[in-house]
Order: structure tokens, then C-alpha cells, then sequence
């Protein structure tokens, strides 16, 4: 059998009590793509138990970073909406553009850009929560990219379902099509609490529980989601999910702004998770969610970057300094948020929040082998006391030079493998129409 030993100068992992990092350390990876051994290059290489070895002696390796909230197709309306609030920016620009524009083609073509941009930046596993997902799917496996496909579900008609029932069983065919794919898997995903009602709320638990899935929505995000909610049935959006039994430790929501101290204590009850999306809650002027708070709660808190039209990067390096960035000046606390943790938020905490941390989000004996290696040898990266600490605060997405999924090799010293390679020469010209199309809606 053939199998990989990887070592580098730091080796750095989350693990149930915090962040391990070991120096001049390794992993070996078997050929079915499974870490089978870790710790110090020097045990690793005595032991000789590998075909190949890959040396990265200036280098970290890290698991693959998980991007817990995105809509990846939404890349093609990159820039196209900026600078206007969330409610403008969704009923004046984004739905009328989607409506005009999203398709099978639109999502293929808009996911694959992402996922590049994702893999080359050492994002390997993306939550993915939009429409037409078998196109979203075919794209994320043909570059090698993990997913989780949450499968949206909403009041409103649209070009993709007619109603709630046909959403729901769209999403249905989209799982049992791709549910024996090892790097695919799926959530039900209500698009907000102000656009799903209990009935719906009801039906995808039901389906969820049956399935063993979790349940994936946007929370609380503006302040006016929040009034309104308040004003029609005087109950905030996270008390109606735990009326209704949404909240559980399979239920994971995005971006959590507006959580004031009870909506905190209610979703720890409940052992639910919070992604944070700090780029696009500050782009749209949402505000600054209570990290601090929800981890001091026990909450667990992923990352992600939202869509590129609302972002514009889906960049996973830049989401982890922000939260630990915001974090701190929010709590008026240089220690609020520390490296350790936003880097736990940026892997193992997603991984939790998606279902899926038994596979990934970590580097163990046992798991999948996701993993990216960093470079140190720019200026910028150099001195370096603490790894941890520069992986968060100094290293970029620039910095990425090997990115591994299940093991396999998509980008190997800045190259990207044949798969990714093509996919990055032919979307320019299958872009360009879709550009034309937005231009002309703006006009």
C-alpha cells in the first residue's frame, strides 16, 4: 500500500482542549486518503512507515480551512450590488438580479469560479447554501473540492421551485442523487426566520430528523430583522426557533448579530452553532455580532464569508483576523477573541457546526486528510515566535502554497493540479456573458 509522509516546520491542529502546535513535526496519509499517523518528523521518519515524503522545512501545515456560510455561485455578482444595506441590497439589486440571471449554467459556472478562488486561498470545505445544487455539486467534485450542499427552501416562488413542498423535494432528489459521494454532504437550509414560516420551519425539521442532517439558516442578522419579528408576533426570531424546535445541536445559523444576552443563553441550551460572517455583516452595515459572548456561552462559532456579492473575497484568512480583530475592540479586551480561537472558528469550529467533524476540520489519526501548507518565507512571515499566532494575524491567502483534499494533491508548490488548471482557463470566457448580462441589469 502507498502512502505520504508530510512534515513541516510547525504542524498546528484544534483539538477539545485548544490548539496543539508541534515543531519539525508530520502526518503520514494512506492512499484512501486518511491521516494514519501524526506527530514529530523525527518518530515519523524512524518508523519508515511511507512511499513518499514531501518536505516543507519553511512551512506550516494546518487543516483545510472551512468556509461555514456561502453562496458560491453568487461569485459571478461579485461587485455588482456594493455599497447599499442589506434590505436595498437584496430587494433592490441581488433578487431581481437572481431572478433574471440564475440557471443551471449561471451555478456551474459562478461555482466553479468560487471554488478556485476558495482552493487556491486554502479554503477546502465550503457550506454552500443556494440554488440548483446538482449544478453546485458537478462543480465542487469536478475540482476536488469538500462541500456541504445546503439545500434552500423558501416561501417565495422562484425560477428554481414554485413553493415549499417543491423546494423540499428539489433538495430531496439533489441528496439521494449525491449522498454516496464521500466529499458531499447536506443540510436543509430555511433561508431566514422572515422568509420561512412555522409551517415550513416544521416540514424541514421533519425531513431533517428523518435524515439525520442538519438545518442551516440565515439568523438575526440585521436589527430590523429583529423589530419586525418583534413588532408582528412580539417574539424574537431565536425564541420562535426553540418554540418550534429548530435549535438543537444539529441546527447551525449564520451570522447571529443582533443576539442579545437571552438569544445567547438560548441557543447554548439548545447546543446549537453560530457561524460568523464578520467581511459581509461590515460591508452591508449589519453590525458586529457578540463572539465573545456566544463563545463565553460555549457556543460553538465557525467562520465564513458569506457570498462574493456581499464580501467580496472568499477569503477565509481575512475572516479569521477580523473576528479576532472585531472581537477584541467590541469587548474593549486585547484578550476577548485570541489566534487560538479564531483559527479553531476558521476549522474545527465549522466542521462542528456543519455535521461534519468527525471527518474533517482537524488534523487526528483517523480523519480525511484536508490539510494546506503556508509559506514562511516572505518578509512579511518572518520573525516567527508563536504559529498559531502568525497563521491568524500575518500569514494571507497569498501565503498558501500546497492544498491536499482527502489526501489528494489540487495545488502542489503555487501549481494548481490539471483539474483546477483547466477550470481556471476556461472561465474567463464562460464569465465574460453573465458580465455582459449584469452590466446591462445595472444600467
Amino acid at each position: 500500500m502507498s502512502s505520504m509522509l508530510i512534515t513541516a516546520r510547525y504542524l498546528i491542529t484544534p483539538t477539545d482542549d485548544g490548539v496543539t502546535a508541534i515543531e519539525h513535526a508530520g502526518l503520514v496519509i494512506d492512499e484512501a486518503g486518511l491521516i494514519t499517523a501524526l506527530g514529530s518528523a523525527e518518530a515519523l521518519l524512524s518508523k519508515g512507515e511511507f512511499t513518499t515524503r514531501i518536505d516543507l522545512a519553511n512551512h506550516i501545515l494546518a487543516p483545510g480551512l472551512i468556509n461555514a456560510h456561502c453562496h458560491a455561485a453568487m461569485a459571478l455578482l461579485r461587485g455588482a450590488a456594493d455599497d447599499l444595506p442589506l434590505h436595498r441590497w437584496l430587494t433592490e439589486r441581488i433578487w431581481p438580479m437572481e431572478s433574471a440571471l440564475v440557471d443551471e449554467h449561471f451555478v456551474r459556472v459562478g461555482t466553479q469560479l468560487a471554488a478556485a478562488e476558495m482552493l487556491l486561498g486554502g479554503t477546502t470545505t465550503c457550506v454552500d447554501m443556494y440554488f440548483y445544487s446538482t449544478a453546485a455539486a458537478r462543480s465542487f467534485l469536478s475540482l476536488g473540492q469538500r462541500a456541504v450542499l445546503a439545500l434552500p427552501v423558501i416561501d417565495f416562488a422562484t425560477r428554481y421551485a414554485a413553493d415549499v413542498d417543491a423546494y423540499i423535494t428539489i433538495g430531496l432528489q439533489v441528496r439521494d442523487e449525491f449522498v454516496g459521494e464521500p466529499l458531499l454532504s447536506f443540510a436543509l437550509a430555511p433561508h431566514a426566520p422572515y422568509t420561512a414560516a412555522d409551517s415550513t420551519f416544521q416540514k424541514v425539521l421533519a425531513y431533517a430528523n428523518e435524515l439525520g442532517i442538519p438545518v442551516h439558516t440565515h439568523l438575526q442578522e440585521t436589527a430590523q430583522e429583529v423589530s419586525d419579528a418583534l413588532a408582528q408576533s412580539n417574539e424574537r426570531p431565536t425564541a420562535r426557533l426553540a418554540r418550534l424546535g429548530v435549535l438543537s445541536p444539529d441546527f447551525f445559523a449564520a451570522h447571529g448579530v443582533h443576539l442579545d444576552a437571552t438569544d445567547i443563553a438560548t441557543l447554548a441550551q439548545h447546543g446549537a452553532s453560530v457561524v460568523h460572517c464578520p467581511s459581509s455583516n461590515l460591508k452591508l452595515a449589519s453590525g458586529l455580532a457578540p463572539i465573545a459572548a456566544l463563545l463565553k456561552a460555549g457556543v460553538n462559532v465557525g467562520l465564513g464569508t458569506d457570498g462574493a456579492a456581499s464580501n467580496n473575497r472568499l477569503d477565509m484568512f481575512e475572516e479569521m483576523r477580523l473576528a479576532a480583530l472585531i472581537g477584541k475592540v467590541q469587548s474593549n479586551d486585547a484578550s476577548a477573541i485570541s489566534a487560538a480561537q479564531a483559527f479553531t472558528m476558521a476549522t474545527l469550529g465549522g466542521a462542528r457546526a456543519a455535521g461534519i467533524s468527525q471527518t474533517t476540520g482537524s488534523l487526528e489519526v483517523g480523519k480525511t486528510a484536508d490539510l494546506i501548507a503556508v509559506s514562511l518565507d516572505a518578509p512579511a512571515m518572518q520573525p516567527i515566535f508563536d504559529p498559531v499566532s502568525h497563521f491568524v494575524y500575518a500569514a494571507s491567502r497569498a501565503d498558501v502554497t500546497h492544498v491536499w483534499v482527502a489526501g489528494r494533491t489540487l495545488v502542489n508548490d503555487r501549481v494548481p493540479n490539471d483539474a483546477l488548471s483547466r477550470a481556471m482557463a476556461e472561465l474567463p470566457s464562460q464569465i465574460l456573458p453573465f458580465t455582459e448580462r449584469v452590466n446591462a441589469l445595472r444600467a
